[in-house]
């Protein structure tokens, strides 16, 4: 499978550091694989904390291949960014989709799970199993 069919991935962080941080660990554990599109949106415009709809729909646009976007953000801000962005209709990508996810496993599935090649309901799927990981 080509670059131009993979599922494009994008972290939503409150913080441009922590955004950047999850997106070089998830690419670093996804192994021999492709490589998949991946961006951030951390932070805002000015280098400060929080979340910036501009950031997001950037991100979101410089990711899409046509095999849809996955979306995971931190914290309840984040996700409302893009639940409104998503709510616009017109900002976004066509197939991108917000995963409901934990932040940092769920990045690393996404990826892993994007670099075989998955379609999004894979890629969102692996996401959100990451819930399940017990560590204990």
């Amino acid at each position: 499978m080509s670059d131009g069919e993979l599922v494009g991935i994008v972290l939503v962080s409150h913080s441009a550091e922590v955004a950047a941080s999850v997106a070089e660990l998830a690419r670093g554990l996804s192994g021999g694989g492709a490589v998949v599109p991946l961006a951030v949106a951390g932070g805002t415009e000015g280098g400060g904390l929080g979340t910036s709809s501009e950031l997001v729909a950037a991100a979101a646009a410089s990711v899409d291949r046509g095999a849809g976007v996955a979306v995971l953000a931190d914290l309840g801000s984040a996700v409302l960014t893009v639940k409104a962005l998503l709510a616009e209709g017109d900002e976004l990508p066509e197939g991108t989709r917000l995963v409901d996810a934990p932040f940092v496993e769920g990045a690393v599935a996404a990826v892993v799970t994007a670099a075989t090649g998955a379609d999004l309901d894979a890629v969102a799927a692996a996401a959100s199993d990451a819930y399940t990981y017990r560590k204990v």
